[in-house]
């Protein structure tokens, strides 16, 4: 007897429907599995002859075929082994096969018949709830997950023998009920900027990397709070709408980060890789791509701490990302697009001692080893990253004064009163949220300038040797400053400003 069970696979974080064709026939006694599986899948065979037997349940000892659709798809992971049981199951008649069209089986199965969690299961049920699918069968441990997407019915089990007995009996199963209420964890902002003492000029240039989605570097010796600073930067950012944080736990869902948490991601990411991380850690990859952590930042902050210890190769992928907005990766059956609209934060000293230029120590360093330590960020990475900030060493009086600084919440609200001002301004752009994406055209359009700014550009452009990258960028920055004071055109202090935070392009 035949029997087709739908599933889904993954290619990068976008699902595609799968059809697992299971035929019970006369012959020798055997499973064989076709339609490209991988290892895991074809290990399946045996998970699924244990678990139907240990759940007491029927494995009938006859030759079964099972097919994988579409064939020229290869199919990956444990996740198959549900849906390849429920197949079993309806084509030897142990099940009512009258719901097996209405539903998506998704789950990996134990010995002994419990159904374990899978990566993976939020993009796949946003698909099948677009495919027209009724329902998605996963096991217990994803259900909430899976029950982010409204209007889709997610029916959570622990056994195999559950799955079955709701197959036969539907209407003695309710789905997975659970209101989507944001973690208070998630809410919580534990680094508050009033715990940094001094640094103005940082600070205000974190503000603005906030408000208008620029990349930022801080460049100043060993113990002037360049890591305490950009650790605080995902306190200031406003929380993620909607469709953002669908998009962002999609993402993780994929790489397997949800398993403990199963909700809507609310915090946007904060992500800090070490400095020994590979390129394909870095940008996604593998047999089977899988995203790295400038997809895992998606929305929100990367932060590579002690840039200039990190290989020169590896920095050198990030150059394509962060022009675009994403990242491509190419296999021999396959090419993988993963969103990578992040905003990224980084710290080095200003050369391999740390004390290049600082009033108390000195420094040791040579110039020939000052130009090697610079030399490993290229001219082109550095052209995009927007605020290059100087941090110096706190003054005595600084590091032992009782007040605070001013705290996160109200640099918050402002933050988000300029990217609504840029979100209105960009409203009949469909892909545009912040004034770091804008391109060319949109910078003729919103960035223009009088003579007298004109000119301090063109000045400025000529003594700091800055590229026409370099000067968009700099009209970027000018934008958000003007945003921060409420003002509609661009003015010579905005564009001045801006400027000063490109001065550090070749610090040798």
């Amino acid at each position: 007897m035949l029997a087709r069970v739908w599933s889904s696979s993954l290619i990068g974080i976008e699902a595609i429907k799968v059809g697992v064709e299971v035929d019970v026939s006369g012959g020798l006694p055997g499973i064989v599995i076709v339609g490209l599986p991988d290892t895991a899948v074809q290990e399946s065979r045996e998970r699924v002859k244990a678990a139907l037997r240990n759940s007491g349940l029927a494995f009938p000892m006859r030759r079964i075929v099972i097919n994988l659709t579409p064939a020229d798809l290869r199919k990956e992971g444990p996740s198959f082994d549900l849906p390849i049981s429920i197949g079993i199951l309806a084509a030897s008649d142990q099940i009512n096969p009258q719901l097996l069209g209405d539903f998506l089986f998704l789950g990996e199965v134990s010995l002994d018949g419990a159904l374990r969690p899978v990566t993976g299961v939020l993009p796949i049920a946003a698909a099948a709830k677009q495919m027209g699918f009724v329902g998605l069968v996963v096991p217990y441990k994803n259900a909430q997950e899976a029950a982010v997407v409204k209007g889709l019915a997610v029916y959570g089990f622990e056994s195999l023998s559950e799955v079955s007995n709701f197959l036969n009996n539907p209407d003695e199963v309710q789905p997975f009920r659970e209101e989507d209420k944001a973690n208070d964890k998630q809410r919580q902002y534990h680094l508050d900027l009033r715990d940094v003492k001094g640094q103005a000029h940082a600070r205000r240039a974190l503000e603005i990397a906030a408000a208008g989605g620029h990349n930022l570097i801080f460049v100043g010796p060993p113990g002037s709070g360049k890591t305490m600073l950009a650790r605080r930067l995902p306190g200031i950012l406003p929380p993620l709408e909607f469709n953002e944080a669908l998009e962002v736990t999609k993402i993780h869902s994929v790489a397997g980060l949800l398993r403990d948490q199963g909700q809507l991601l609310r915090q946007r990411p904060f992500r800090s890789p070490h400095h020994s991380a590979s390129g394909p850690a870095l940008v996604g990859g593998g047999s089977f791509p899988k995203p790295g952590e400038i997809s895992l930042a998606h929305r929100g902050v990367l932060f590579l701490d002690e840039l200039t210890e990190f290989k020169r190769d590896v920095l050198e992928f990030l150059r394509q990302p962060l022009e675009d907005g994403f990242v491509s990766i190419s296999r021999a059956r396959q090419s993988v697009t993963f969103p990578a609209q992040f905003t990224l934060v980084a710290s080095t000293n200003p050369c391999p001692c740390g004390y290049y230029a600082d009033p108390i120590q000195v420094c040791t360093c040579s110039p020939r080893q000052r130009e090697t330590y610079w030399a490993k960020l290229s001219g082109p990475l550095m052209d995009r990253i927007d605020l290059q900030v100087a941090v110096n060493r706190l003054k005595p009086e600084e590091i032992t004064r009782q007040s605070q600084g001013e705290e996160s919440a109200p640099i918050r609200e402002r933050v988000r009163a300029a990217r609504h001002l840029a979100t209105h301004r960009f409203e009949a752009e469909s892909n545009l949220h912040s004034n770091a994406q804008m391109n060319s055209q949109q910078l003729r359009q919103w960035c223009q300038l009088n003579d007298a700014t004109r000119q301090l550009l063109e000045t400025a452009i000529s003594r700091l040797g800055l590229s026409a990258r370099a000067t968009d960028r700099i009209l970027k920055v000018a934008r958000t400053i003007a945003d921060l004071a409420n003002s509609s055109s661009l003015e010579t202090p905005h564009v001045a400003e801006a400027i000063q935070y490109r001065t550090i392009d070749r610090l040798q």
